[in-house]
């Protein structure tokens, strides 16, 4: 049945806050607007009155710290089933939003990439999957019977991931309050949410860029990496494995962790045991083992294929010194030694620092 919220305020006598059903049907979107924490802390909003290609137009579309989407709808002054089947209606087209259309939204709403603010908003670089589930929530300031029913028969019926929260508007003099009521408890509207996974709801790798994790220190320098033209891993087939994915003419942005992105280059010879890597120097092919290497260890295990560094040759487009690193928040990072870089966002601000053109 509705749910009815009231305050008193308790003083010297009793007294029943005033509500107003227009007022808070005035206040509630500008309200969420400026902090949608009130509906839930896990939402960032990607923006306002968003269009579909139906020429329709959303009243607020949001994202999750997982990277999924929460299509948000005022009741108004619109029946039930108007509501519902408006908000069934944005869920068809919102299930197929790719991941690069969510970025050009948001960029477009808000004015900054959709990266920097996932950074502020949640501490966590943004997904590299977007939109694989999505939840719809229809907001009001008063919840009658046939919303209710409605939206209980979706939900227990067929695990349609909707629910409904009401807000109050009160105000008592210059103060103002708000009470907010959810119809379903958001965790199980949550194990609903629809599963549409695409490969499009991952940003696109363009077939040639890599990240690589260089891990300067004792068993590696990257003073030899820039010096002879190398990055490597060892240390356990984990750390030297993805280097397989790294082929004659792929472009690698290397990144020293905990500091940044100190090079671009591009892949001149795949990975080979440190033992079999030759390097040309002043036209004289020479050895890596042989040469003078700043890093102490890096000669370690060098008839143990599993544990031995393992070495990709590179010509460097650019480099700095680890002590001019790049990096701003937002970037791509991960724990692996190699893997693809697919956000567009970090090409093009790494390729920027180092004063270099997209190829």
């Amino acid at each position: 049945m509705p749910i009815e919220v009231g305050i008193w305020k308790i003083e010297d006598e009793i007294k029943k806050l005033s509500y107003s059903p227009i007022e808070s049907e005035k206040k509630l979107e500008d309200i969420l607007e400026k902090d949608l924490s009130i509906i839930s802390e896990d939402l960032l909003l990607i923006g306002r009155q968003i269009q579909t290609d139906y020429g329709k137009f959303i009243d607020m579309l949001a994202l999750d710290q997982e990277g999924n989407l929460a299509i948000i709808e005022l009741k108004k002054n619109r029946t039930p089933r108007e509501v519902v089947a408006q908000a069934l209606d944005y869920a068809s087209w919102v299930q197929n939003l790719s991941y690069e259309r969510i970025l050009n939204i948001f960029e477009d709403k808000q004015g900054i990439p959709l990266e920097e603010a996932f950074v502020d908003k949640f501490g966590i670089d943004l997904p590299e999957k977007l939109n694989e589930s999505h939840q719809l929530i229809i907001v009001s300031s008063q919840l009658d019977a046939e919303t209710e029913r409605i939206i209980n028969y979706l939900s227990n019926n067929f695990d349609v991931p909707i629910n409904a929260v009401f807000f109050r508007y009160f105000k008592e003099g210059n103060q103002e309050f708000i009470t907010r009521s959810w119809l379903i408890d958001p965790s199980v509207v949550e194990e609903k949410s629809s599963n549409t996974k695409n490969e499009n709801k991952k940003e696109k790798w363009n077939k040639q860029d890599f990240v690589v994790n260089f891990d300067d220190g004792s068993y590696r320098s990257w003073e030899d990496a820039t010096t002879y033209g190398f990055i490597s891993a060892g240390n356990g087939r984990w750390y030297s494995r993805t280097l397989k994915q790294l082929f004659v003419g792929a472009r690698i942005f290397c990144m020293i962790p905990k500091h940044g992105y100190v090079g671009i280059g591009k892949v001149i010879e795949e990975v080979k045991p440190i033992r079999d890597v030759v390097i040309e120097i002043n036209g004289e092919s020479k050895k890596l083992i042989d040469l003078p290497l700043t890093a102490p260890n890096m000669r370690h295990d060098l008839d143990n294929d599993e544990l031995c560094e393992h070495v990709v040759r590179v010509e460097w487009l650019a480099t700095v010194p680890k002590e001019k690193a790049y990096w701003t928040k937002g970037l791509k990072a991960n724990q692996n030694s190699a893997y693809k870089l697919r956000s567009q966002y970090t090409i093009e601000k790494v390729l920027k620092f180092f004063g270099l053109e997209e190829s």
